[in-house]
C-alpha cells in the first residue's frame, strides 16, 4: 500500500505506556522545511510591513529580528519536546506526558483553534486575491475552490502533498528572489529614500518600546513553524531530524523576513510618521512601494504570488490539523473514529478539518468584515498553547528529572524566558482574541470534565 510517495508505515509504538496507531514513514528533512515555510510564507511581512514600519518608528528590520530571536525559545522547546515525545500530537502529546491528561487536552484544545482558523484566513486572503483577478467569479466560490484543492492533495498523502507543495514553495522563493534582484538594482541606481541604516535604528526618535510593541505583531509572523513537530510520527530517521527542521525554518524564515524589509523599507517613499499619520496606506504600503519603485509588474507579480501561496499554506495547516485531530482522537479525546487510518494516511480527521476550516472560510468570505473578524482571533490559540509547551518543558526535565542531568539554561531559563515572551503577547492581543480565547477554552474545560464524569461511571 501507498501514499503517494513511498515509504512504511511506523510500527504502533509506546510512549509513556500508550500504544498508538501507526502513521506512514515518507518524509525527509526537506519535506518538513517546505511543510514550515508553506505554512509560514516566505513573504508573510508583506500585509503587516507598514504598520510595523509606522508602530516601530522604522525600525522595521529591527522589529524581524528581534523577533526572530523571541520566537527562537519556542523553536527551543520544541526541538527539545519532540525528541522524547515523537508523536504526531505535537504540543497535546508533549503537555500529556509533562504535565497530565487534563493540560495536555487543554493544550490541543487551544492548538486546535489556531490549526483550523489559521488555515481559514489563508483560503480567504486567497479567494479575495483571486477574485480581484476573475471579478465575475465570487470570491467565496474562489475561496471554496481552494479548501477542495488542497484537501484533496492532503487526502492523497502527506508525501504527494509535500511535493506539489515544494513546487509552489518554489515559485515563492524566485518571487522573493526577483524582488530582492529588482530592488538591489534601483537601490544602486538611484539611491534609497531613507538612510542605509534606519531599518535597524528607525527613520526617527527610536524607541525601545515601540520597536518591542511591534515585536508583539511581528511574531504573528512565524506562526506555523510549530506545525514541523505535527509529522513526528511520519519522518524518517528520527526524530532528531524533526528538532533540526524546526530550528532550520525558523532561522531561515527569519532570514528572510529581515533581508525583504530592510529592503522595503529603504524603498519606501514614505516616512514611519506619514504611515502613522494615515493608517489607511498602512496595508499596501509594501505594494505601494514596490510599485513607485521598480514598476507595477512587480507589484503584480507578488500580488499573484501570495495568492497562490496563501492557499498552500492553508494546505501545510489543514495537514497540521488533521494530525492533531488524529493525535486526540488516538487518546479518546475526541471521537475514536477520528484516529482511524487509511493506507496510513488520517484521511478521516483531515477530512473533519478541512470542512471545518471550510465553513469558516465561506462564512468570512461572504461577509464584509469576515477578514477581521478571523484575524483578530486567529493567533491566541497558539499563543496559549506554546505557553503550555514552555511549562512542559520544565515539568519533564526539571521538575520530573525524566531527561537525565538537568541543564538550567536549557530545562529552565530558555522555557521560562519563551513563556514570558508568549505571554506578553497573549496580554497584546486585541480584546476579541482574548474573550474568544477565553470561551474555547472554557468550552474545552466542559469536555473535560464531562469526558472525566463518563470515565468515572463507567
Amino acid at each position: 500500500m501507498s501514499d503517494g510517495g513511498g515509504g512504511s508505515t511506523t510500527q504502533p509504538e509506546a510512549v509513556g505506556g500508550d500504544t498508538h496507531v501507526g502513521l506512514r514513514r515518507s518524509l525527509g528533512f526537506k519535506d518538513l522545511v517546505v511543510y514550515g515555510l508553506l505554512f509560514i510564507a516566505p513573504m508573510a511581512p508583506v500585509g503587516v510591513f507598514g504598520t510595523l514600519d509606522a508602530k516601530s518608528h522604522g525600525a522595521v528590520a529591527l522589529v524581524y529580528l528581534v523577533a526572530t530571536v523571541a520566537m527562537a525559545f519556542t523553536a527551543y522547546s520544541y526541538a527539545q519536546m519532540v525528541q522524547v515525545v515523537p508523536q504526531a500530537g505535537s504540543v497535546f502529546a508533549y503537555a500529556r506526558v509533562a504535565l497530565g491528561q487534563g493540560p495536555g487536552f487543554i493544550a490541543g484544545w487551544m492548538a486546535m483553534l489556531d490549526y483550523l482558523l489559521i488555515p481559514a484566513v489563508a483560503y480567504l486572503f486567497s479567494g479575495i486575491a483571486m477574485n480581484a483577478l476573475v471579478p465575475s467569479v465570487s470570491q467565496w466560490v474562489w475561496t471554496a475552490l481552494a479548501v477542495v484543492v488542497t484537501t484533496a492533495l492532503n487526502l492523497w498523502g502527506v508525501r504527494a502533498a509535500a511535493r506539489v507543495g515544494f513546487a509552489v514553495l518554489a515559485m515563492e522563493i524566485v518571487v522573493l528572489l526577483v524582488f530582492v534582484v529588482s530592488a538591489v538594482v534601483v537601490l544602486v541606481r538611484d539611491g534609497a529614500q531613507r538612510g542605509w541604516l534606519t531599518p535597524l535604528t528607525g527613520d526617527g526618535a527610536f524607541a525601545v518600546s515601540a520597536v518591542l510593541g511591534a515585536v508583539s505583531i511581528a511574531v504573528l509572523s512565524y506562526l506555523g513553524f510549530d506545525a514541523i513537530a505535527s509529522f513526528a510520527e511520519e519522518v524518517t530517521g528520527g526524530s532528531a531530524k524533526v528538532a533540526r527542521a524546526v530550528l532550520f525554518c525558523l532561522a531561515l524564515a527569519g532570514f528572510l523576513f529581515v533581508a525583504q524589509t530592510y529592503l522595503v523599507a529603504l524603498l519606501e517613499p514614505l516616512s514611519s510618521a506619514q504611515l502613522a499619520a494615515e493608517p489607511g496606506k498602512q496595508g499596501s504600503a509594501f505594494y505601494d512601494a514596490v510599485d513607485a519603485s521598480v514598476g507595477t509588474w512587480l507589484h503584480d507579480l507578488v500580488a499573484v504570488s501570495k495568492a497562490i501561496g496563501a492557499a498552500f499554506a492553508a494546505l501545510a495547516g489543514q495537514a497540521a490539523a488533521g494530525r492533531l485531530v488524529f493525535a486526540m482522537a488516538r487518546e479518546r479525546r475526541l471521537p475514536r473514529v477520528l484516529s482511524r487510518t487509511d493506507s496510513g494516511v488520517p484521511r478521516l480527521a483531515i477530512g473533519v478539518a478541512a470542512v471545518i476550516t471550510l465553513v469558516a472560510a465561506v462564512w468570512a468570505a461572504r461577509r464584509d468584515d469576515g477578514m477581521d473578524h478571523l484575524v483578530s482571533v486567529v493567533d491566541i490559540g497558539a499563543l496559549v498553547a506554546f505557553t503550555m509547551l514552555h511549562a512542559s518543558v520544565v515539568a519533564w526535565f526539571a521538575v520530573r528529572g525524566r531527561g537525565g542531568a538537568v541543564s538550567w539554561w536549557r530545562h529552565v531559563l530558555i522555557p521560562v524566558a519563551g513563556a514570558v515572551i508568549t505571554v506578553a503577547v497573549i496580554v497584546e492581543a486585541s480584546r476579541t482574541a482574548q474573550v474568544v480565547g477565553a470561551v474555547w477554552c472554557a468550552v474545552g474545560l466542559v469536555v473535560l470534565f464531562a469526558q472525566r464524569g463518563r470515565r468515572v461511571l463507567a
